[in-house]
């Protein structure tokens, strides 16, 4: 029996059009989550680039640890992760950035419930407590995550990285 292979169109949306839409999504159906695919590497080493997933809700409470999509600049969105908030202001990094950001807490859209990783079809909660292992070491590591970032960098041969992995 012959596998009927339906074709897929394909358009690629640059993320000033797209993430605008899906934060009037969550906006107008509290409750309602969107996957979304990860670009950039800015989160690193945990989540990588073309490869991972987010699974988004609408922002109701922000705190401190959440990994959130946040605008920084109009039309310019970040998934990162909350380091601070005072009175109305929020500073963000991702987990491969040494540099921080900042926002009003008006302008945190998404809070990520979890992510899609390694090509997995199960959901690594942010609730989940690898997550909050990992992210409590992570963030602790902050002095040296320069070099950790270096050596876990995708340029460094494999067998040095296997060899130093944490």
């Amino acid at each position: 029996m012959k596998e009927k292979i339906q074709e897929m169109n394909v358009k690629v949306v640059d993320n000033a059009e797209l993430l605008p839409f899906i934060v009037s999504e969550l906006e107008a159906t509290p409750g309602k989550t969107v996957t979304l695919p990860l670009r950039g590497r800015s989160m690193r080493p945990f989540l990588e680039d073309g490869r991972d997933k987010a699974l988004l809700t609408l922002a109701t409470n922000p705190q401190v640890g959440d990994a959130v999509l946040a605008e920084v600049a109009p039309l310019h969105f970040v998934l990162h992760r909350i380091v601070a908030i005072e009175d109305q202001c929020v500073t963000l990094r991702g987990d491969g950035n040494l540099a921080v950001e900042q926002c009003r807490v008006s302008d945190v859209k998404a809070v990520a419930l979890g992510f899609y990783r390694k090509g997995r079809s199960r959901l690594d909660s942010t609730k989940g407590l690898k997550w909050r292992v990992y992210s409590w070491w992570w963030t602790r590591l902050l002095p040296l995550r320069r070099y950790l970032l270096f050596i876990l960098h995708p340029h460094i041969p494999g067998r040095l990285k296997n060899i130093i992995a944490l």
